[in-house]
Protein backbone atom coordinates (compact mmCIF):
# COMPACT_ATOMS: atom_id res chain seq x y z
CA UNK A 1 0.00 0.00 0.00
CA UNK A 2 2.96 2.12 0.67
CA UNK A 3 4.49 2.20 -2.78
CA UNK A 4 0.73 3.21 -4.38
CA UNK A 5 0.38 6.77 -6.09
CA UNK A 6 -2.32 8.87 -5.47
CA UNK A 7 -3.65 11.91 -7.39
CA UNK A 8 -2.99 13.83 -4.36
CA UNK A 9 0.52 12.26 -3.32
CA UNK A 10 3.79 14.03 -4.43
CA UNK A 11 7.63 12.37 -4.77
CA UNK A 12 10.88 14.38 -4.82
CA UNK A 13 9.35 17.73 -5.00
CA UNK A 14 7.11 16.81 -8.44
CA UNK A 15 3.51 18.04 -8.46
CA UNK A 16 0.80 15.81 -8.15
CA UNK A 17 0.24 12.87 -10.68
CA UNK A 18 -3.14 14.56 -11.73
CA UNK A 19 -1.29 17.96 -12.77
CA UNK A 20 1.63 16.37 -14.03
CA UNK A 21 -0.76 14.66 -16.79
CA UNK A 22 -2.26 17.75 -17.39
CA UNK A 23 1.12 19.70 -17.79
CA UNK A 24 2.64 16.81 -19.69
CA UNK A 25 -0.22 16.99 -21.93
CA UNK A 26 -0.19 20.82 -22.50
CA UNK A 27 3.43 20.20 -23.42
CA UNK A 28 3.28 17.54 -26.47
CA UNK A 29 4.38 18.53 -29.58
CA UNK A 30 2.56 21.16 -31.68
CA UNK A 31 1.81 19.82 -34.86
CA UNK A 32 1.91 23.07 -36.89
CA UNK A 33 5.42 23.81 -35.38
CA UNK A 34 7.15 21.18 -36.96
CA UNK A 35 5.66 21.54 -40.20
CA UNK A 36 6.55 25.37 -39.85
CA UNK A 37 9.76 24.66 -39.41
CA UNK A 38 9.73 21.99 -41.62
CA UNK A 39 9.13 24.69 -44.58
CA UNK A 40 11.33 26.97 -43.87
CA UNK A 41 13.79 24.38 -43.78
CA UNK A 42 12.92 23.04 -47.10
CA UNK A 43 12.99 26.76 -48.59
CA UNK A 44 16.46 26.75 -47.11
CA UNK A 45 18.10 24.02 -47.99
CA UNK A 46 16.84 23.74 -51.30
CA UNK A 47 18.46 26.89 -51.88
CA UNK A 48 14.99 28.72 -52.76
CA UNK A 49 14.26 26.28 -55.16
CA UNK A 50 16.83 27.57 -57.63
CA UNK A 51 14.18 30.50 -58.21
CA UNK A 52 15.77 33.69 -57.50
CA UNK A 53 18.77 32.37 -60.42
CA UNK A 54 16.20 31.00 -62.14
CA UNK A 55 14.27 34.86 -62.52
CA UNK A 56 17.75 36.79 -63.02
CA UNK A 57 18.25 34.73 -66.68
CA UNK A 58 14.73 35.04 -67.79
CA UNK A 59 14.99 38.87 -67.06
CA UNK A 60 18.46 38.92 -68.74
CA UNK A 61 16.04 37.86 -71.66
CA UNK A 62 12.88 39.42 -71.00
CA UNK A 63 13.84 42.69 -68.13
CA UNK A 64 9.89 43.59 -68.23
CA UNK A 65 8.81 40.58 -67.21
CA UNK A 66 6.22 41.12 -64.23
CA UNK A 67 6.05 37.32 -62.82
CA UNK A 68 9.48 37.11 -63.02
CA UNK A 69 10.59 40.14 -61.20
CA UNK A 70 7.99 39.33 -58.66
CA UNK A 71 9.92 35.90 -58.38
CA UNK A 72 12.98 37.65 -58.19
CA UNK A 73 11.95 39.63 -55.39
CA UNK A 74 10.25 37.12 -53.40
CA UNK A 75 13.17 34.90 -53.24
CA UNK A 76 16.22 37.34 -53.04
CA UNK A 77 17.06 39.12 -49.68
CA UNK A 78 16.09 42.71 -50.03
CA UNK A 79 19.20 45.03 -51.04
CA UNK A 80 18.10 47.25 -47.43
CA UNK A 81 14.99 48.37 -47.08
CA UNK A 82 11.48 46.52 -47.86
CA UNK A 83 11.34 42.60 -47.39
CA UNK A 84 9.89 39.18 -49.66
CA UNK A 85 9.64 36.08 -48.72
CA UNK A 86 13.10 34.94 -48.27
CA UNK A 87 13.48 37.71 -45.70
CA UNK A 88 11.04 35.90 -43.79
CA UNK A 89 13.69 32.71 -43.63
CA UNK A 90 15.25 33.89 -40.40
CA UNK A 91 12.54 35.81 -38.67
CA UNK A 92 10.59 32.42 -38.40
CA UNK A 93 13.64 30.77 -37.30
CA UNK A 94 13.72 33.09 -34.61
CA UNK A 95 9.92 33.13 -33.65
CA UNK A 96 10.15 29.22 -33.74
CA UNK A 97 12.78 29.03 -30.85
CA UNK A 98 10.29 31.33 -28.84
CA UNK A 99 7.19 28.74 -29.78
CA UNK A 100 9.55 25.44 -29.15
CA UNK A 101 10.37 26.82 -25.69
CA UNK A 102 7.26 27.19 -24.34
CA UNK A 103 7.16 23.41 -24.99
CA UNK A 104 9.98 21.65 -24.48
CA UNK A 105 10.88 23.34 -21.53
CA UNK A 106 7.14 22.75 -20.24
CA UNK A 107 7.87 18.76 -21.15
CA UNK A 108 10.99 19.57 -18.78
CA UNK A 109 9.44 20.56 -16.17
CA UNK A 110 6.40 18.43 -16.35
CA UNK A 111 9.45 15.51 -16.46
CA UNK A 112 10.33 16.97 -12.82
CA UNK A 113 13.43 18.65 -13.58
CA UNK A 114 14.37 21.70 -11.42
CA UNK A 115 14.47 25.56 -12.38
CA UNK A 116 18.04 25.48 -12.16
CA UNK A 117 18.82 22.39 -14.15
CA UNK A 118 17.02 23.80 -16.77
CA UNK A 119 18.66 27.13 -16.73
CA UNK A 120 21.94 25.28 -16.85
CA UNK A 121 20.46 23.45 -20.00
CA UNK A 122 19.88 27.02 -21.52
CA UNK A 123 22.94 28.00 -20.87
CA UNK A 124 24.37 25.57 -22.24
CA UNK A 125 22.46 25.33 -25.24
CA UNK A 126 23.32 29.15 -25.67
CA UNK A 127 26.84 28.44 -26.01
CA UNK A 128 26.47 25.49 -28.16
CA UNK A 129 24.81 27.67 -30.64
CA UNK A 130 27.00 30.57 -30.48
CA UNK A 131 30.04 28.16 -31.13
CA UNK A 132 28.23 26.15 -33.79
CA UNK A 133 27.18 29.71 -36.02
CA UNK A 134 31.06 30.40 -35.58
CA UNK A 135 31.32 26.87 -37.21
CA UNK A 136 29.82 27.38 -39.92
CA UNK A 137 31.07 31.00 -40.45
CA UNK A 138 34.47 29.49 -40.73
CA UNK A 139 33.24 26.66 -43.18
CA UNK A 140 35.14 27.99 -46.05
CA UNK A 141 37.79 30.12 -44.39
CA UNK A 142 41.31 28.95 -43.78
CA UNK A 143 40.81 29.97 -39.96
CA UNK A 144 38.46 30.44 -37.35
CA UNK A 145 36.01 33.47 -38.57
CA UNK A 146 35.27 34.88 -35.53
CA UNK A 147 31.74 36.14 -37.10
CA UNK A 148 28.02 36.04 -34.90
CA UNK A 149 25.96 36.99 -37.44
CA UNK A 150 24.67 33.85 -38.52
CA UNK A 151 21.38 32.90 -37.80
CA UNK A 152 22.62 30.12 -35.36
CA UNK A 153 24.98 32.58 -32.78
CA UNK A 154 22.45 35.03 -33.42
CA UNK A 155 19.57 32.56 -31.60
CA UNK A 156 22.19 31.41 -29.01
CA UNK A 157 22.92 35.23 -28.01
CA UNK A 158 19.23 35.45 -27.05
CA UNK A 159 18.54 32.23 -26.01
CA UNK A 160 19.70 32.35 -22.18
CA UNK A 161 17.59 35.83 -21.68
CA UNK A 162 14.35 34.34 -23.91
CA UNK A 163 14.58 31.26 -21.27
CA UNK A 164 14.73 34.31 -18.14
CA UNK A 165 11.29 35.65 -19.17
CA UNK A 166 9.62 31.83 -19.88
CA UNK A 167 6.93 31.93 -17.35
CA UNK A 168 6.96 35.48 -16.28
CA UNK A 169 3.54 36.33 -17.66
CA UNK A 170 2.42 38.03 -20.86
CA UNK A 171 2.91 41.93 -19.34
CA UNK A 172 5.96 40.81 -18.50
CA UNK A 173 6.78 39.79 -21.61
CA UNK A 174 5.37 42.44 -23.56
CA UNK A 175 7.15 45.33 -21.02
CA UNK A 176 10.75 43.63 -21.93
CA UNK A 177 9.94 43.27 -25.39
CA UNK A 178 9.01 46.89 -25.76
CA UNK A 179 12.33 47.87 -23.64
CA UNK A 180 14.52 46.32 -26.22
CA UNK A 181 13.19 47.59 -28.98
CA UNK A 182 13.30 50.76 -27.48
CA UNK A 183 16.42 50.66 -26.42
CA UNK A 184 17.80 49.62 -29.86
CA UNK A 185 15.84 52.20 -31.44
CA UNK A 186 17.40 54.68 -29.19
CA UNK A 187 21.22 52.72 -29.48
CA UNK A 188 20.72 53.53 -33.44
CA UNK A 189 19.12 57.26 -33.32
CA UNK A 190 21.31 58.86 -30.63
CA UNK A 191 24.60 57.43 -31.55
CA UNK A 192 26.93 60.00 -33.49
CA UNK A 193 28.05 57.54 -36.84
CA UNK A 194 29.45 58.92 -39.40
CA UNK A 195 27.09 59.64 -42.65
CA UNK A 196 27.74 57.96 -45.37
CA UNK A 197 27.40 61.14 -48.69
CA UNK A 198 25.04 59.69 -51.25
CA UNK A 199 27.01 61.30 -54.02
CA UNK A 200 30.37 59.58 -53.32
CA UNK A 201 28.97 56.51 -51.09
CA UNK A 202 32.05 54.98 -48.83
CA UNK A 203 34.46 52.42 -50.50
CA UNK A 204 36.07 51.78 -46.96
CA UNK A 205 32.51 49.95 -45.33
CA UNK A 206 31.92 48.66 -48.94
CA UNK A 207 29.07 51.22 -50.19
CA UNK A 208 29.75 52.56 -53.69
CA UNK A 209 28.15 55.83 -54.69
CA UNK A 210 25.31 54.31 -57.32
CA UNK A 211 24.15 51.39 -54.35
CA UNK A 212 23.79 54.41 -51.84
CA UNK A 213 21.77 56.31 -54.14
CA UNK A 214 19.79 53.57 -54.89
CA UNK A 215 19.37 51.80 -51.51
CA UNK A 216 19.86 54.72 -49.33
CA UNK A 217 17.68 57.89 -50.44
CA UNK A 218 15.45 57.13 -48.15
CA UNK A 219 16.79 56.11 -44.87
CA UNK A 220 17.85 58.37 -42.20
CA UNK A 221 21.34 58.86 -41.28
CA UNK A 222 21.08 56.47 -38.25
CA UNK A 223 20.21 53.52 -40.45
CA UNK A 224 22.46 53.43 -43.11
CA UNK A 225 24.62 50.40 -44.03
CA UNK A 226 28.09 49.66 -41.97
CA UNK A 227 27.72 54.02 -40.33
CA UNK A 228 25.75 52.76 -37.24
CA UNK A 229 25.88 52.02 -34.08
CA UNK A 230 26.23 47.81 -34.47
CA UNK A 231 29.01 48.78 -37.05
CA UNK A 232 30.43 51.13 -34.14
CA UNK A 233 30.34 48.00 -32.02
CA UNK A 234 31.77 44.98 -34.36
CA UNK A 235 34.86 47.05 -35.22
CA UNK A 236 35.76 47.14 -31.69
CA UNK A 237 34.37 43.36 -30.48
CA UNK A 238 35.33 41.57 -33.30
CA UNK A 239 38.86 42.47 -33.26
CA UNK A 240 39.11 41.20 -29.64
CA UNK A 241 38.97 37.33 -30.87
CA UNK A 242 42.17 36.42 -33.34
CA UNK A 243 41.84 37.00 -36.66
CA UNK A 244 44.05 37.26 -40.39
CA UNK A 245 43.11 40.48 -41.33
CA UNK A 246 41.63 43.32 -38.45
CA UNK A 247 37.51 43.22 -38.89
CA UNK A 248 36.27 46.52 -41.01
CA UNK A 249 32.99 45.59 -42.31
CA UNK A 250 30.58 43.07 -43.03
CA UNK A 251 29.42 42.88 -46.61
CA UNK A 252 25.96 42.52 -46.52
CA UNK A 253 25.47 45.39 -43.40
CA UNK A 254 24.38 42.26 -40.68
CA UNK A 255 25.70 43.78 -37.39
CA UNK A 256 26.45 40.89 -34.31
CA UNK A 257 23.84 43.28 -31.68
CA UNK A 258 21.01 42.55 -33.81
CA UNK A 259 20.70 39.46 -31.80
CA UNK A 260 18.63 42.13 -29.23
CA UNK A 261 15.98 43.36 -31.63
CA UNK A 262 15.38 39.51 -32.52
CA UNK A 263 15.22 38.77 -29.29
CA UNK A 264 11.89 40.41 -29.58
CA UNK A 265 11.12 38.02 -32.26
CA UNK A 266 11.65 35.15 -30.15
CA UNK A 267 9.96 36.52 -27.10
CA UNK A 268 7.05 37.66 -29.48
CA UNK A 269 7.18 33.40 -30.49
CA UNK A 270 7.24 32.40 -26.61
CA UNK A 271 3.91 34.39 -26.35
CA UNK A 272 2.33 32.73 -28.80
CA UNK A 273 3.48 29.09 -28.00
CA UNK A 274 1.87 30.15 -24.54
CA UNK A 275 -0.93 30.91 -25.96
CA UNK A 276 -1.57 28.14 -27.77
CA UNK A 277 -0.54 26.14 -24.63
CA UNK A 278 -3.08 27.74 -22.68
CA UNK A 279 -6.47 26.75 -21.99
CA UNK A 280 -8.06 28.81 -24.29
CA UNK A 281 -10.69 27.02 -27.07
CA UNK A 282 -8.95 26.45 -30.22
CA UNK A 283 -10.72 29.07 -32.39
CA UNK A 284 -9.82 31.77 -29.60
CA UNK A 285 -6.14 30.76 -29.65
CA UNK A 286 -6.42 31.02 -33.48
CA UNK A 287 -8.22 34.53 -33.77
CA UNK A 288 -5.60 35.65 -31.08
CA UNK A 289 -2.82 35.05 -33.49
CA UNK A 290 -4.17 36.23 -36.23
CA UNK A 291 -5.09 39.46 -34.14
CA UNK A 292 -1.77 39.71 -32.88
CA UNK A 293 -0.51 39.35 -36.04
CA UNK A 294 -2.40 42.01 -37.54
CA UNK A 295 -0.92 44.64 -34.75
CA UNK A 296 2.27 43.65 -35.45
CA UNK A 297 2.25 43.74 -38.74
CA UNK A 298 0.32 47.55 -38.62
CA UNK A 299 2.94 48.94 -36.18
CA UNK A 300 5.88 47.71 -38.11
CA UNK A 301 4.54 49.38 -41.14
CA UNK A 302 3.41 52.54 -39.41
CA UNK A 303 6.68 53.04 -38.13
CA UNK A 304 8.49 53.10 -41.44
CA UNK A 305 5.58 54.91 -43.59
CA UNK A 306 5.91 57.35 -41.03
CA UNK A 307 9.80 57.76 -41.04
CA UNK A 308 10.64 56.81 -37.34
CA UNK A 309 12.32 53.69 -38.39
CA UNK A 310 12.71 52.10 -41.47
CA UNK A 311 11.93 48.31 -42.45
CA UNK A 312 15.59 46.67 -42.31
CA UNK A 313 16.06 43.27 -42.06
CA UNK A 314 19.44 43.44 -42.09
CA UNK A 315 19.91 45.69 -38.87
CA UNK A 316 16.73 44.07 -37.83
CA UNK A 317 15.23 47.74 -36.77
CA UNK A 318 12.61 47.54 -34.14
CA UNK A 319 10.21 47.89 -37.27
CA UNK A 320 11.08 44.95 -38.86
CA UNK A 321 10.90 43.10 -35.78
CA UNK A 322 7.45 43.87 -35.01
CA UNK A 323 6.00 43.81 -38.81
CA UNK A 324 8.28 40.32 -39.13
CA UNK A 325 6.94 38.84 -36.06
CA UNK A 326 3.36 39.71 -37.38
CA UNK A 327 3.93 37.53 -40.35
CA UNK A 328 5.14 35.01 -38.39
CA UNK A 329 1.86 35.17 -36.37
CA UNK A 330 0.02 34.70 -39.40
CA UNK A 331 2.30 31.59 -40.82
CA UNK A 332 1.71 30.55 -37.65
CA UNK A 333 -2.02 30.79 -37.58
CA UNK A 334 -2.70 29.15 -40.90
CA UNK A 335 -0.41 26.10 -40.21
CA UNK A 336 -2.37 26.00 -36.78
CA UNK A 337 -5.58 26.01 -38.15
CA UNK A 338 -4.87 23.61 -41.17
CA UNK A 339 -2.61 20.76 -38.77
CA UNK A 340 -3.92 21.11 -35.39
CA UNK A 341 -7.80 22.78 -35.85
CA UNK A 342 -9.21 21.04 -38.84
CA UNK A 343 -6.37 18.24 -38.80
CA UNK A 344 -5.13 17.88 -42.24
CA UNK A 345 -2.13 16.38 -41.25
CA UNK A 346 -1.18 14.23 -44.25
CA UNK A 347 -0.66 16.76 -45.86
CA UNK A 348 2.26 18.28 -43.65
CA UNK A 349 4.10 15.03 -43.75
CA UNK A 350 6.62 15.93 -45.93
CA UNK A 351 7.09 19.06 -44.16
CA UNK A 352 7.54 17.03 -40.32
CA UNK A 353 10.04 15.04 -42.02
CA UNK A 354 12.35 17.63 -42.06
CA UNK A 355 10.75 19.91 -39.40
CA UNK A 356 11.40 17.27 -36.35
CA UNK A 357 15.07 16.98 -37.95
CA UNK A 358 15.97 20.61 -38.79
CA UNK A 359 18.64 20.88 -37.43
CA UNK A 360 19.87 18.14 -39.62
CA UNK A 361 18.54 19.72 -42.93
CA UNK A 362 20.14 23.23 -41.94
CA UNK A 363 23.54 21.40 -41.94
CA UNK A 364 23.11 19.59 -45.05
CA UNK A 365 21.74 22.51 -46.70
CA UNK A 366 25.27 24.68 -45.35
CA UNK A 367 27.94 22.21 -45.85
CA UNK A 368 27.19 19.49 -48.23
CA UNK A 369 25.72 21.31 -51.17
CA UNK A 370 28.81 20.67 -53.54
CA UNK A 371 29.02 16.84 -52.58
CA UNK A 372 25.88 16.05 -53.44
CA UNK A 373 25.72 18.26 -55.99
CA UNK A 374 28.59 16.25 -57.17
CA UNK A 375 27.00 13.02 -56.60
CA UNK A 376 24.02 13.58 -58.48
CA UNK A 377 26.04 14.49 -61.63
CA UNK A 378 28.01 11.03 -61.05
CA UNK A 379 25.65 8.87 -60.51
CA UNK A 380 22.78 10.55 -62.98
CA UNK A 381 25.09 12.67 -65.55
CA UNK A 382 26.32 15.66 -65.69
CA UNK A 383 26.63 18.78 -67.87
CA UNK A 384 29.01 16.90 -70.11
CA UNK A 385 28.17 13.15 -69.25
CA UNK A 386 24.44 13.10 -70.44
CA UNK A 387 21.92 10.52 -68.82
CA UNK A 388 18.74 9.69 -70.36
CA UNK A 389 19.38 11.81 -73.27
CA UNK A 390 20.46 14.56 -71.15
CA UNK A 391 22.18 16.17 -68.33
CA UNK A 392 19.93 15.72 -64.30
CA UNK A 393 20.18 19.07 -64.03
CA UNK A 394 19.16 20.24 -67.92
CA UNK A 395 16.06 18.23 -67.49
CA UNK A 396 14.00 21.07 -68.52
CA UNK A 397 16.33 23.03 -70.32
CA UNK A 398 19.18 25.28 -69.24
CA UNK A 399 16.66 28.33 -68.51
CA UNK A 400 15.64 26.21 -65.36
CA UNK A 401 18.78 24.27 -65.04
CA UNK A 402 19.31 26.37 -61.54
CA UNK A 403 15.67 25.47 -60.51
CA UNK A 404 16.13 22.07 -61.67
CA UNK A 405 19.32 21.87 -59.54
CA UNK A 406 18.50 23.12 -55.91
CA UNK A 407 15.43 21.19 -56.20
CA UNK A 408 17.14 17.65 -56.95
CA UNK A 409 19.82 18.58 -54.63
CA UNK A 410 16.95 19.74 -52.14
CA UNK A 411 15.17 16.04 -52.77
CA UNK A 412 18.40 14.31 -51.95
CA UNK A 413 18.66 15.84 -48.39
CA UNK A 414 15.10 14.78 -47.84
CA UNK A 415 15.68 11.60 -48.87
CA UNK A 416 17.87 11.41 -46.03
CA UNK A 417 15.40 12.85 -43.38
CA UNK A 418 13.12 10.48 -44.42
CA UNK A 419 15.64 7.47 -43.56
CA UNK A 420 16.01 8.94 -40.29
CA UNK A 421 12.34 10.01 -39.16
CA UNK A 422 11.62 6.23 -40.13
CA UNK A 423 14.38 5.24 -37.94
CA UNK A 424 12.91 7.84 -35.20
CA UNK A 425 16.68 9.06 -35.54
CA UNK A 426 16.47 12.91 -34.18
CA UNK A 427 19.04 15.14 -33.39
CA UNK A 428 18.67 17.74 -31.03
CA UNK A 429 21.03 20.38 -28.95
Amino acid sequence: MSNMITPSSTAAGRPPVREQTQDARRASRLFSLDAYRGLIMISLAFGGFGLAATARGMLEENPNDSFWMQIQQQFSHAQWVGWGYWDMIQPSFMFMVGVSMAYSYAKRAARGDSYLRMLGHAATRSLVLILLGVFLSSSWSSSTNWSFMNVLSQIGLGYLFLFLVLDRGWIAQMAVAAAVLGGTWAMYTYHDAPTIDLTTGDDSVGVSAEWAQKELALVGPAWQKNANVGQAIDVVVLNWFPRETPFEYNKGGYQTINFLPSLATMIFGLLCGELLRSEFSSWSKLSLLIIGGGVGVAAGYALDFYDLCPLVKRIWTPSWALFSSGICCWILAAFYLLFDVVKLRFLAYPLVVVGVNSLVMYFMGQLLRPWATKTLQTHFGGPSERAFGTGLFDLFGPAYEPMTHSIMVGLFFWLICLWMYRQKLFVRI
